[in-house]
């Protein structure tokens, strides 16, 4: 067997957000050791430059490579849609990005309308736009930024009134629209879905990218001679460069070691 394939997945978001991308591909993958960086520091990357994102992208690559991932996940749609292209172009290793899951909304509307809840940096980025643009021209995509969602993630007030309220409003402005799936274009919104779903009519499909990264991975790790498939034991890092509570309380999960950096 390659002796790389005992290395660790590395994983890194603009906070906790991408935990639920970790989630995903611990299931699927139970025997591969992760080390996963929240650079909560830095949320949300979304109100950035596209050149600050690359930066920190950048810095959050040689971290995980320090510490020898034989596999990088950007597990941030910012992150991926605005600095992928040039990671792959100046690292080694593969990379796994996350884009909106439009391609599978727009291939099961019924009524050609889709809503997507993303950040401003995901939705303004050209790579999101050249994925739009050869959707099929007759699906209508309504677009909405989910300003202020990520801030109170990462502020441990998932469960809060002001979440809710502001929550109303953001999908409101979607709904109003026959949209029949709602797109989530950040990491961070799958911990919404309960509340989500609370809001907006049961006949609107909510659709995420975590499955279909976690099966991405597996299928990357494989063609790269990567995959660990023996049953034996395996490592589960969380680092975070603010207060750890919050991403504690996210995994949820003793059987991870969970450490604050000074990064």
């Amino acid at each position: 067997m390659n002796s790389s394939t005992k290395q660790p997945i590395g994983l890194f978001d603009s906070g906790i957000g991408g935990t639920s991308i970790w989630k995903e591909i611990h299931e699927l993958l139970p025997n591969e050791s992760t080390i996963y960086l929240a650079d909560s520091k830095n949320a949300p990357y979304g109100q950035k430059t596209e050149d600050e994102i690359l930066q920190v992208s950048i810095k959050n690559t040689e971290f995980l490579l320090e510490r020898n991932c034989k596999l990088i996940v950007v597990a941030c749609n910012t992150a991926t849609t605005n600095a992928i292209k040039h990671l792959r172009a100046h690292y080694n290793v593969p990379f796994i990005g996350i884009e909106p899951a439009i391609k599978p909304a727009s291939l099961n509307t019924k009524t050609n309308t889709i809503g997507i809840l993303a950040t401003k940096g995901t939705l303004n980025s050209n790579l999101f736009a050249n994925t739009s643009n050869i959707i099929n021209t007759k699906v209508k995509i309504v677009e909405q930024i989910g300003e202020g969602l990520v801030e109170l993630i990462e502020g441990g007030k998932l469960d809060s009134s002001e979440m809710t309220q502001l929550l109303k409003k953001h999908l409101h402005l979607l709904t109003k629209h026959t949209i029949d799936y709602l797109v989530l274009g950040c990491t961070h919104y799958p911990y919404l879905i309960p509340q989500i779903k609370a809001i907006i009519d049961s006949n609107i499909n909510i659709i995420d990218s975590g499955q279909a990264v976690a099966k991405q991975t597996k299928k990357i790790l494989e063609k790269n001679n990567l995959l660990h498939s023996q049953n034996s034991k395996t490592e589960n890092i969380f680092y975070s460069n603010t207060n750890t509570k919050v991403l504690k309380a996210v995994l949820n999960n003793s059987n991870v070691i969970v450490e604050k950096l000074n990064f």
